[in-house]
């Protein structure tokens, strides 16, 4: 059974099956190695800068390179783009499973986030030209947004699964017959299309995107991590700085990596700057959630991991009434409900205390998820069909651009407001007794405090965890307070740019005629 009348068939939606292999893959990659440092420091014995490099260096080239890769999809064919990144993919997997130094599994890390890129904006693409109808294309989406949320949340988990069991090698090979079943169905069942007119490749510009953009994540990132710093304040200037030039360039040039004209579209801007709000909410407070499960409760990291997948029903709750809204409520109402719901979340997370029931920071956690989930499933669509259908891949890497952003400054926004919260309290309030070198680990971060008691009398240690505790909950609820905030200021945007837009019928059948080049 294949499309009729606007609707697809059995082959799309196999399609859309193919098309949420490397997204899941892709969005599990990001945390896969949570549990597999240990075992890669004993074997490889890299340096604590290599260590650092070996986690991030993925996540900053694929936000580093996701404009050019999507912009490159529109001009030489998507599912060629796709095949190609997938086969990249799989032999950058290779490559870091059969690392024998840190600089080599560093270089493959760089190179699992360059082909990465090219996968991510090429699958949401390819939705905006397998699905015309309105209320198939909003499923669709919410199939891919609820895969790249459950990945991200099954990463860690499956790493320590495989872990436990295999060389740490098997976290890198795991994704290697998944790239090979994309490699031996996408020229069945997707379709190709690039650009009819896009023009040449802006390499300048290309470079310019790459130059702004990865200082930026690093300086976000590095100041979250470590507090202030001048170099990590110094690469986010040179991002601020090459970003000018960019936006510069690409009203100059003559085939412009994405067109200009776009972010003057009001849906297009305003469903990229929601998304952005509803990463910065989520990925921003993700970390207190983990360090609640395994430093306040004591859980060790793979039961934490374990017990958070229980918010994911939340998840799986948005992505059915958020369909079964599609074509009866405006996207921008929606939007600005679910935000509001994500914003209800974090008021529960305000309750949660050191001995509170788990029960609570898990619905709050869940009712979070479920708001937020259902927002980026609205922007994912606003995003790709506001777009015209050439630059849908350009378009699609923008807010995937956006969303990294977002995360990365929401881990740094929220987490400096816990912290500020907790060395606050721990100045002066620590018990009396610790040793000298003991109470500037405990003031900096409830894992020093833990580690700290570790070594202490059981009364002293209890007395320092309690402070602890007490104070690093203080410091989630001030963070809490300003997801909620941030969350509501984004439901008013989403109101005010989108909410004009009209509830589309479900029969509704996209406009757009897109030319498939190889079927």
């Amino acid at each position: 059974m294949t499309a009729t009348h606007g609707l697809a068939g059995r082959r799309e939606w196999t399609g859309l099956a193919v098309l949420l292999l490397p997204t899941l893959v892709i969005s599990m990659d990001m945390g896969i190695l949570f549990f597999g440092l240990p075992f890669i420091s004993k074997e490889l014995r890299p340096s604590g800068t290599e260590q650092l490099w070996i986690m991030d260096m993925y996540s900053f080239v694929l936000a580093g390179m996701l404009i050019p890769m999507g912009a490159l999809g529109d001009r030489i064919g998507r599912r060629k783009l796709l095949m190609a990144g997938a086969l990249g993919f799989a032999a950058a997997s290779v490559l870091a499973a059969t690392a024998d130094g840190a600089g080599q599994l560093i270089a493959a890390r760089a190179l699992l986030g360059l082909t990465g890129a090219t996968l991510m904006p090429s699958t949401l693409a390819l939705i905006r030209n397998m699905f015309h109808d309105s209320k198939q294309r909003q499923a669709a989406m919410g199939a891919w947004s609820g895969v790249l949320m459950a990945g991200a949340t099954l990463g860690p988990v499956a790493g320590g699964l495989l872990l436990e069991h295999f060389h740490w090698g098997s976290v890198f090979l795991c994704s290697v017959p998944v790239m090979a079943l994309v490699l031996a169905t996408a020229p069945a069942l997707l379709p190709e299309y690039r650009a009819p007119q896009a023009g040449r490749f802006d390499l300048p510009g290309a470079l310019l995107s790459v130059a702004a953009v990865l200082p930026t994540v690093y300086g976000i990132k590095q100041l979250a991590v470590d507090g202030w710093a001048l170099l990590p304040a110094l690469a986010i200037v040179a991002g601020l700085l090459l970003g000018a030039l960019l936006v510069r360039r690409l009203r100059t040039a003559a085939t412009p990596l994405v067109d200009p004209a776009l972010f003057r579209n009001p849906v297009f801007t305003g469903a990229v700057s929601v998304n952005a709000v509803a990463m910065l909410a989520m990925l921003g407070f993700a970390l207190f959630t983990s360090q609640y499960l395994q430093l306040v409760r004591g859980f060790s990291p793979l039961t934490a991991s374990l017990w958070a997948l229980l918010p994911s029903v939340g998840v799986g709750a948005a992505v059915g009434i958020s369909g079964a809204l599609a074509g009866k409520v405006r996207p921008g109402v929606q939007m600005a409900g679910g935000l509001l719901v994500g914003a209800l979340g974090f008021g529960i997370m305000t309750q949660v205390r050191a001995d509170s029931p788990l029960a609570l920071i898990l619905v709050g956690a869940g009712v979070l998820a479920a708001g937020t989930v259902s927002t980026v499933m609205q922007t994912a669509e606003l995003v790709v069909t506001a777009a015209p259908a050439e630059q849908a891949g350009a378009a699609a890497a923008c807010s995937e651009t956006a969303s990294e952003l977002g995360g990365s400054l929401g881990i740094a926004v929220l987490g400096a407001a816990g912290a500020a919260v907790y060395t606050t309290q721990l100045d002066g309030g620590l018990p009396a007794g610790l040793p000298e070198g003991a109470l500037t680990a405990a003031q900096d971060t409830l894992g020093g405090a833990v580690t700290v008691a570790a070594g202490l009398p059981a009364d002293l240690a209890a007395q320092l965890l309690g402070t602890a505790r007490d104070a690093f909950t203080d410091g989630l609820h001030l963070a809490a307070v300003v997801g909620a905030v941030c969350l509501v200021a984004g439901s008013v945007v989403a109101h005010r740019l989108l909410g004009g837009l009209p509830a589309r019928p479900a029969e509704a059948a996209d406009p757009v005629e897109e030319p498939a080049l190889a079927a």
